[in-house]
C-alpha cells in the first residue's frame, strides 16, 4: 500500500467549502462539550462521591436520546435539516448557559444538574440525525468514508484536548468557567450550519408521527448489514463503557486529583486520534463489516487489559488501544449506515444510530458505575471487556450479511 494510501484523506476539505466550515464549527463545539463533560463528572463525584451518581448522568443522557431519538429522526425526514440543525444548535447552548449559572451559584442539587444534562441531551436528540444526514449532500460517494473519517478525528481531536482542558480549568477555575466556554463554542456550530445550503430530504417524505418512525425500524429490520452493525456497538458500548469508572480509578491509582482525571478521556482520544491520522489503512478496505467487528473486539480486549493493569500509566496505555480500536469501528458502522440507507431514510436511521452510539455508552456507564459499587472498579472493567468479546463474537458468527458487507452505495 502506498504511503499516502495510509494517512488520513483530507480531500474533502479541499474540495468542499461547505463541508470544511461545518468540520470547523463542530470540531470547535465539540471541544467545549468534551470539557463540560469532565466539569458534569467532577462536579457530581465531589458533591455524591458516588460512581452510582457519576453512571446517572449517563442515564440522564440516554433517556431522551432513547425516547424522542427515533421521533426527531422522522422530523429531520420531514423538513429542512439545516434549520432543523440550527434550532437544536440554539437549544443546546442555552442549557449551556444554565449550567454556567447553577456552576457559579453553587448548591445546586444534584437533581438539577442532571435535569439540565438531560434538558441538553433533547436537543440533542434532534440535532445530531440532522448533522448526520448533511455528509452525502456535500461530498460525492466516494469521498463519503473520508468525510466520515475526518469527523471523527474532529470529534477525537476534541476529546483529546477537551477532558484535558476541562481538568485544568475545574481545578483552577471551578465548573462554572468550563461550562461558560461550553456555550461560547456553540457560536462555531452555528458558523459551520450557516454557510450550507437548504436541505430537504429527498424522495418520499417521512409520513408523521409513529407512522413515520416505525417504517425507518421496518427498514432496519429487513436490512441486515445497518440492523448487524447498530446492534454489535450497542452490545459492545451497554457491556463495556468505562467512563463511569474514571473517578473511581483516579482515586485508586491518581490519588482523585481533578488534573490527572481528565488523563483518562485524553487516553482514549489519543488512540482514537492516532488511528484517525492512519485511517487510510482501514476506510479503504472493501469490508467495513468485518472491520467493524476487528474493532469492537479489540476495544474489548483491551479494556479487559486495562481493568487488569495494576500500574496507572500502563493502564493508559491500555485506554490508548482501545480509543484506536473505538475509531475503527466507529468510522466503519457509520461508513456502512451512510452507504446503504437511501437519502429519504437517512434521518430515520442516523437517529437509530445516535441512540446506538450514544444512549449505548450511556447506559453502560451506568451498567459499570452498578458493577463497581457493587464489587469493585477493577471487576466492573473485567467483566466488561470480557462481555464485549463475547458479544462480538456472537453477532458476528449469527450476522453474516455482517461480514460479507461491502462499501457498495445504495441506491440515491
Amino acid at each position: 500500500m502506498a504511503l499516502r494510501h495510509i494517512w488520513l484523506d483530507v480531500t474533502p476539505l479541499r474540495s468542499s467549502p461547505p463541508f470544511r466550515r461545518l468540520w470547523i464549527g463542530q470540531t470547535l463545539s465539540g471541544l467545549g462539550s468534551q470539557m463540560t463533560a469532565v466539569a458534569v463528572m467532577f462536579q457530581i463525584w465531589q458533591t455524591t462521591g458516588s460512581t452510582a451518581w457519576t453512571g446517572a448522568v449517563g442515564l440522564a443522557q440516554a433517556i431522551p436520546l432513547v425516547t424522542l431519538g427515533l421521533f426527531a429522526g422522522s422530523v429531520v425526514d420531514r423538513v429542512d435539516r439545516r434549520k432543523f440543525y440550527l434550532f437544536t444548535t440554539g437549544g443546546q447552548a442555552v442549557c449551556s448557559l444554565l449550567l454556567a449559572l447553577q456552576g457559579f451559584l453553587g448548591n445546586v442539587p444534584v437533581g438539577g444538574v442532571l435535569l439540565l444534562v438531560a434538558a441538553q441531551s433533547c436537543f440533542t436528540a434532534g440535532g445530531g440525525p440532522a448533522s448526520r444526514t448533511f455528509i452525502p449532500h456535500l461530498l460525492p460517494e466516494h469521498q463519503l468514508a473520508a468525510g466520515l473519517a475526518l469527523r471523527r478525528i474532529a470529534f477525537q481531536g476534541a476529546m483529546l484536548a477537551g477532558p484535558a482542558l476541562g481538568g485544568l480549568i475545574t481545578g483552577g477555575l471551578g465548573v462554572g468557567t468550563c461550562y461558560v466556554i461550553d456555550a461560547v463554542t456553540f457560536a462555531a456550530a452555528f458558523y459551520g450550519a450557516f454557510g450550507l445550503p437548504r436541505m430537504k430530504p429527498g424522495g418520499e417524505p417521512a409520513r408523521p408521527g409513529l407512522r413515520g418512525v416505525l417504517d425507518g425500524l421496518a427498514f432496519l429490520v429487513r436490512t441486515p448489514v445497518i440492523r448487524g452493525a447498530l446492534v454489535t456497538d450497542l452490545a459492545t458500548t451497554v457491556l463495556s463503557m468505562p467512563i463511569s469508572l474514571f473517578p473511581l480509578i483516579n482515586s485508586e491509582r491518581f490519588g482523585g486529583n481533578p488534573r490527572t482525571l481528565g488523563l483518562y478521556l485524553t487516553a482514549i482520544a489519543v488512540g482514537g486520534t492516532i488511528a484517525s491520522l492512519l485511517s487510510g489503512t482501514f476506510t479503504r478496505l472493501p469490508r467495513p463489516g468485518l472491520v467493524m467487528l476487528g474493532g469492537s473486539a479489540a476495544w474489548g480486549a483491551a479494556l479487559t487489559l486495562f481493568g487488569m493493569s495494576p500500574d496507572a500509566w500502563t493502564g493508559l496505555a491500555f485506554l490508548v488501544l482501545a480509543g484506536a480500536a473505538d475509531t475503527v469501528s466507529v468510522v466503519s458502522r457509520s461508513t456502512i449506515v451512510q452507504m446503504h440507507t437511501p437519502n429519504e431514510l437517512l434521518g430515520r436511521v442516523s437517529a437509530a444510530e445516535q441512540v446506538v452510539g450514544q444512549a449505548g455508552p450511556d447506559i453502560g456507564n451506568l451498567r459499570g458505575g452498578l458493577v463497581a459499587d457493587a464489587t469493585t472498579g477493577t471487576t466492573a472493567l473485567i467483566s466488561g471487556g470480557l462481555l464485549c468479546l463475547g458479544a462480538v463474537a456472537m453477532v458476528g458468527a449469527t450476522t453474516p450479511g455482517l461480514r460479507r458487507a461491502s462499501a457498495k452505495p445504495a441506491p440515491r
